[in-house]
């Protein structure tokens, strides 16, 4: 009798805006939608604790950048501390893949805007309302070489 393989499953965490999105998918379609409207730093730990214990997660994937500053900085954290502890690994895509190349908010009235390959800031008088999603498949979705964080500081 042949042994059944065990799923796979992965997790893809967007903590780059509110709300905090964590997708989970098993065999790269998307299975479970987790939202929510709290900062980073109070949820963003609990809710992956609660993904580890439901499912066996073999990686987890996260918005490097560009974005909240302090949101990729703790993600990376977290996510690092689980892929040295755990051995569950790490890896990071760009927030562009997960909006639809619209821009993604920096501070004030500077968004980060992507024209080719370069990321640069730019001045909008109108606050634009981007919304990220998460994609029903990640078997498409360009991963970067480095999960690292992408910190994209703009001239203050």
């Amino acid at each position: 009798m042949q042994k059944a393989l065990p799923k796979r499953y992965e997790l893809l965490v967007i903590s780059i805006s509110s709300p905090l999105l964590l997708g989970v998918y098993e065999e790269g379609r998307l299975i479970e939608t987790i939202s929510s409207e709290l900062k980073t730093s109070e949820i963003l730990l609990p809710l992956i604790k609660e993904s580890l214990d439901k499912y066996d997660i073999s990686r987890i994937i996260y918005t490097r950048g560009p974005g909240s500053y302090m949101a990729i900085k703790l993600t990376y954290i977290m996510l690092k501390t689980i892929e040295i502890l755990q051995g569950i690994k790490c890896a990071g895509c760009s927030g562009f893949a997960l909006n639809g190349g619209e821009p993604i908010k920096a501070v004030g009235n500077l968004y980060f805007i992507k024209e080719k390959e370069t990321i640069i800031t730019k001045k909008f008088e109108q606050a634009i309302n981007v919304k990220f999603t998460l994609p029903q498949s990640i078997q498409d979705l360009e991963l970067d070489e480095e999960s690292t964080p992408e910190y994209i500081l703009p001239a203050v």
